[in-house]
């Protein structure tokens, strides 16, 4: 059924991610995005969901705001009210989004107040007391978030649009927690945040979702700074002996559950997904800056104007796509860029760098076999009888056959279809995949085999930071709870 087509040269040569992968999935890749924190998409996770979650449904997990301290207060990791943040579902692999899910977002100011002598004075913290364990519990909150969430079918704006709405009371807004302050501030954080999970009425879709929308534990594992670092690192050395740099950082996390038959195809079971951030055109910085910034609602912030269209500023579908492999000039247009025109880009994987770099470093044979047509099913067209869907446009995103079945925690591999399970990575991503170690593998020729232009490409290569499935929870959103700020805990 799924059998591998012919595609031009240029995006024959387009393996991006695997031809040169990064190595810190997708933190601060970019010069521009480094200047937008709240809207740099980290990493991107869709699977079939598994553990005590309906095995007929597929979660996704759009990750943004990298390498949170837990203690970064008083304003903590709010996100962009400007902004909108997305998820695109392309269902007949012509990469082109049916169905994008739309995420925005407003602050809601209490201008709580103390007394200091004779004057009620506003007061500088998120908060002037405990929070929760209820989501509705927030008369000691001085600023938080909602967020509505609307799905699009048809292209992203010019599509149908409809509201999903909460299961429980039709409602259109929800509540997002706040970040971990702190075990003072909450007595039961896990508690109070998983009161913010709400069954979803979508739009066409016979059965209910889930929703998430909140910080969490960062889940990617990698030898960050080493890696950098010219790979100061033993490549094929133990895969645990080196030290998951970012293991107490946070995120925040879109998480989304839908129903399989709301997602998919009537004839097409694999689906392609990826996320992005965008933000209107024209910013003014402190037009009119007021000395009174809880006048203004909802939204009291008001340092600011922003209107026009929207344009992308961040993109992401499949892991370590970003950082090493697109040039530094064109980084910034990766990040603005839509799988369609992913052809843009293949000059920079015709030759790729890090096989070769490991050569020289530590004596390892990169592959001597050019294009990298090894690596196109993987990244660009999906593997053929696994998760490549019929006619398939060759492009950038993250595929998931949602008719493989799912590998029950215990059993997962963390090498996915490396691994033999083939519910794992690259077919979609799930928490416990180690994508770094997969990607490095594709890199240096695992898929040649017996190639005699394949170099050594039966080593087991790693980054030395390990991740697995029973790292994490087994129900949605299934990141951890993320690391509190307070080291009172």
């Amino acid at each position: 059924m799924h059998t591998l087509i012919k595609i031009p040269a240029a995006l024959l040569s387009l393996a991006i991610v695997a031809g040169n992968p990064a190595l810190a999935s997708s933190h601060r890749e970019a010069p521009f995005i480094t200047k937008l924190p709240k809207v740099d998409g980290t990493d991107f996770y869709m699977f079939r969901s598994y553990g005590s979650e309906s095995d007929t449904t597929v979660t996704f997990i759009a990750n943004y705001q990298p390498l949170q301290d837990a203690y970064g207060g008083p304003n903590y990791f709010d996100l962009d009210t400007e902004a909108v943040y997305e998820i695109h579902i392309d269902n007949d692999g012509d990469a082109v989004e049916d169905i994008t899910f739309q995420f925005s977002f407003d602050d809601v100011i209490n201008d709580l107040k103390v007394p200091v002598d004779d004057q009620m004075v506003s007061v500088p913290l998120k908060n002037i007391g405990g929070i929760g364990p209820n989501a509705t519990d927030t008369s000691n909150v001085t600023s938080r978030q909602t967020y509505t969430l609307t799905r699009i079918n048809g292209q992203r704006r010019s599509g149908n649009t409809s509201n999903v709405t909460n299961s429980a009371d039709g409602s259109s807004t929800f509540l997002k927690p706040l970040d971990n302050i702190g075990n003072k501030s909450f007595s039961d954080y896990a508690s109070y945040a998983s009161d913010h999970v709400y069954s979803v009425t979508i739009p066409g879709c016979a059965d209910t979702g889930k929703v998430f929308v909140g910080q969490r534990r960062e889940g990617f594992a990698v030898n960050l700074g080493e890696v950098f670092d010219l790979v100061a690192t033993n490549p094929v050395g133990p895969r645990d002996g080196e030290t998951n740099i970012i293991a107490n950082k946070n995120v925040t996390s879109l998480a989304l559950q839908v129903p399989i038959s709301c997602v998919t195809s009537d004839s097409e079971p694999v689906i392609g997904a990826w996320t992005t951030a965008s933000l209107p055109q024209a910013r003014i910085l402190n037009p009119s800056p007021t000395a009174d910034a809880f006048t203004g609602g909802t939204n009291g912030k008001k340092a600011s104007v922003q209107g026009g269209a929207f344009t992308q500023v961040s993109r992401l579908g499949m892991p370590l796509v970003n950082e090493v492999v697109i040039g530094l000039k064109d980084k910034d247009r990766f990040n603005a860029s839509h799988p369609s025109g992913d052809g843009q880009f293949a000059t920079y994987v015709t030759n790729p760098v890090l096989p070769e770099l490991l050569e020289i470093l530590f004596g390892v044979t990169a592959p001597n076999v050019f294009p990298r047509t090894d690596l196109v099913s993987v990244f660009l067209t999906g593997v053929s009888g696994v998760n490549q869907p019929d006619g398939v446009t060759a492009s950038e995103m993250l595929r998931l056959n949602t008719t493989t079945a799912v590998t029950p925690t215990a059993s997962q591999s963390n090498l996915g279809v490396l691994g033999n399970d083939l519910a794992g990575f690259p077919n979609g991503r799930r928490p416990g995949d180690d994508v770094v170690d997969i990607a490095l593998r594709a890199a240096m020729g695992v898929l040649l085999g017996d190639d005699p232009n394949a170099g050594s490409n039966d080593l087991p290569y790693t980054d030395g930071a390990i991740v697995s499935a029973t790292d994490f929870d087994e129900a949605f959103p299934y990141l951890n709870v993320p690391v509190a700020g307070s080291l009172n805990n």
